[in-house]
């Protein structure tokens, strides 16, 4: 057993050993910044935001700056944190978003908007041309089949199933506040946004939330109902960006603000239905919008990847995530198993401890740590290394506190110290069931793991949040065959480990 606490701590070493995360930042106050400076924009995971946040990459891209687009990232409470902390420069957001979430604990109104922003360090561009409010809908041909026509009209059907985004489950001007202005009866529950079209396509669902500009709204025929009592604001687009960057790279500024003003909401759906409806990446559609709308100085290329070069990209980031969550939690959790199983004043809190962290949901550790520790791989691995040390520490508990005390006592006959005890003899012994907690600890881990690129991590989460917002089963594969893949291996290396190290007569 002490070889294999051996080789956890070479493991671990290795795994730190592994090339650092970037995270590149704008020039330090008052010094001017260059084209080598990295500027970083965020967005959220949809599809409208996604493309947003590609031109404004290839905007600055395209006048001399190096620029990193961190798209797909959680809803707008990750982004803003990652901008007020400084791990991105700049993201697409909307007004109403600003007033009724993100800044609704303070006195904001539309008219003090700007003010309140400048109070983080935060400015903003003018809107760029676009109200991509929030709507509610339904299939046309079903509206028409029960002769609803607006929100009030769901009323005198209390049977319909109501299937709403997660965030607008619970934003200020979400289904609660819409709940009560229209006096509505019926029960809601959470769903993808990209996933309750497809409900709802399927008549699973009746009735959904909608982004105004939603490519999927003519498409697939589906009918907005009129919002007679003007429950929802309006949702201008905008850039939110660092107000320092008005100093330090001025002109990264200025390329911003040329899309202000020059997406109408009919240009705005359209390049939606490109992206969603057509297939056609975002990049390349931000890429053909900026060339036939500005004379930039330089043609926006969309950069196009291979199948093979986004597998070896993607594993290594998956990689690095378990193997350092993975390899931290056995450095912790076999220790912590230990003071359990023998310190009898402490052992029922750890075991508690670590019971209860497990309990807590992953996006919302993940929302916890954002603000903490930023964006990337840190909050990643933290939450990770949390969640793998249930099984780890339980485990080390319940092997080393079922062996026989006629064992235990023999040993102490032995004249053996109770450091050599627990080396010689019940380590040992309790291997297996140790062994046993770390292979559990890697499965939930490389799963787990896959949350990651909601907060920027990547790893093999990346082409599934990208192939569930984009319907492409290819890109969801793309994610989940190389985790079970990778699973598979690091199970069989796990049991090959477990035969190697294991004394024969404990195999």
């Amino acid at each position: 057993m002490i070889r294999t606490i051996a080789l956890f701590l070479l493991s671990a070493a290795l795994f730190s050993a592994l090339p650092p995360e970037t995270n590149a930042r704008p020039a330090t106050a008052g010094q001017a910044a260059s084209s080598d400076t990295t500027l970083v924009v965020g967005s959220k995971k949809f599809t409208e935001n996604v493309i947003l946040g590609w031109m404004a990459t290839q905007l600055w891209r395209s006048s001399g700056f190096t620029a990193d687009h961190r798209a797909e990232l959680g809803g707008s409470r990750f982004l803003w944190e990652a901008l007020v902390r400084g791990d991105i420069d700049a993201y697409p957001e909307y007004t109403g978003t600003l007033v009724q979430e993100i800044l609704s604990g303070t006195d904001v109104t539309r008219s003090t908007l700007e003010e309140t922003l400048a109070e983080y360090g935060i400015s903003t561009t003018k809107p760029l041309g676009f109200n991509n409010t929030y709507a509610i809908g339904m299939r046309a041909d079903h509206a028409d089949s029960l002769g609803i026509e607006s929100i009030s009209d769901l009323r005198s059907h209390p049977d319909l199933r109501l299937g709403f985004s997660n965030e607008f489950m619970d934003r200020g001007d979400g289904w609660p506040s819409l709940k009560a202005a229209y006096d509505l009866t019926h029960e809601a529950r959470g769903i993808d946004h990209d996933l309750a079209y497809r409900g709802l396509r399927a008549g699973q669902i009746d009735v959904i939330d909608f982004y105004s500009t939603d490519a999927e709204i003519g498409a697939y025929d589906l009918r907005v109902l009129e919002d007679s009592r003007n429950h929802f604001p309006e949702y201008r687009a905008l850039f939110l960006y660092r107000t320092e960057l008005d100093e330090q790279a001025p002109e990264a500024v200025h390329e911003l603000r040329r899309l202000e003003g020059r997406l109408p909401a009919d240009t705005m759906q359209q390049l939606n239905k490109r992206a969603k409806i057509d297939g056609i990446p975002e990049q390349r559609v931000s890429a053909r919008l900026l060339n036939d709308t500005f004379e930039l100085a330089e043609t926006v290329t969309a950069s196009t990847t291979t199948w093979v070069e986004r597998l070896e990209t993607r594993s290594v980031e998956h990689f690095i995530l378990v193997g350092l969550s993975l390899g931290l939690a056995i450095l912790l959790g076999i220790p912590l198993g230990i003071i359990a199983a023998n310190v009898r004043i402490v052992g029922p809190g750890v075991l508690l401890l670590v019971g209860v962290m497990y309990t807590v949901p992953a996006l919302a550790l993940l929302a916890v740590m954002v603000p903490l520790v930023g964006l990337g791989r840190t909050p990643a691995v933290i939450a990770l290394f949390l969640y793998s040390l249930l099984p780890i520490v339980w485990n080390t508990y319940t092997g080393l506190n079922d062996i026989a005390r006629s064992l235990r006592e023999s040993a102490e006959a032995l004249g053996l110290t109770r450091m050599a005890q627990l080396f010689r003899v019940e380590l040992p012994i309790a291997a297996r069931s140790i062994l046993a907690g770390i292979k559990i600890a890697a499965v939930i881990n490389i799963g787990t793991a896959t949350l990651g690129a909601l907060i920027g991590a990547g790893g093999y989460g990346q082409p599934i949040l990208t192939g569930i917002r984009r319907a492409d089963l290819g890109l969801i594969l793309e994610g989940t065959v190389p985790a079970a893949v990778l699973t598979i291996i690091v199970l069989g290396a796990l049991e090959a480990t477990e035969r190697f190290m294991l004394p024969r007569g404990l195999r």
